[in-house]
């Protein structure tokens, strides 16, 4: 049974009780692929992130984040966007935590690694960009991947 359940504008929605600022990002290789995680709490394939811990900036959360997922390490090179939809929330079933959305996406070059896995990624993977359509997952993930490869109009703010 999933532990992370997403909600967007379902009015059977739990109410959100609490609000964490996280951050992912999308890191790209020398053959423009992006850097995928197939989650272990719902399935879905996204890139690497999560919250930003207290006393670390955006930035060393995204590094930390895509590092333990992943097995990557990486620099931040740019901002897709800041996601805060209130219509968006996560259900956290362990604990019963929901939350409201707040996601900063950046992006990011490969330093050095190699893709491993995590208690958080059952599958660590390089994907071709015109694949990434093909790849189950939340719809905001999708959303937020296609304005990167839009390319327009970033930082997208919602």
């Amino acid at each position: 049974m999933a532990s992370r359940i997403d909600y967007h504008g379902d009015p059977k929605a739990p109410a959100a009780n609490s609000r964490v600022p996280a951050v992912n990002v999308i890191v790209n290789d020398e053959q423009g692929r992006i850097l995928m995680i197939r989650r272990t709490d719902n399935g879905n394939w996204a890139v690497p992130g999560g919250a930003i811990d207290l006393g670390e900036s955006m930035s060393e959360a995204a590094v930390r984040e895509t590092a333990e997922e992943t097995g990557i390490t990486c620099e931040i090179t740019g901002l897709v966007g800041i996601y805060t939809d209130p219509n968006h929330v996560i259900h956290y079933t362990s604990n019963d935590e929901v939350r409201q959305e707040f996601s900063i996406v950046l992006t990011g070059r490969p330093l050095a690694g190699e893709p491993t896995t995590s208690s958080e990624s059952s599958e660590v993977r390089w994907v071709a960009a015109e694949a990434v359509d093909r790849l189950e997952m939340d719809r905001s993930m999708r959303q937020r991947i296609e304005h990167y490869l839009d390319g327009d109009a970033l930082p997208h703010l919602q």
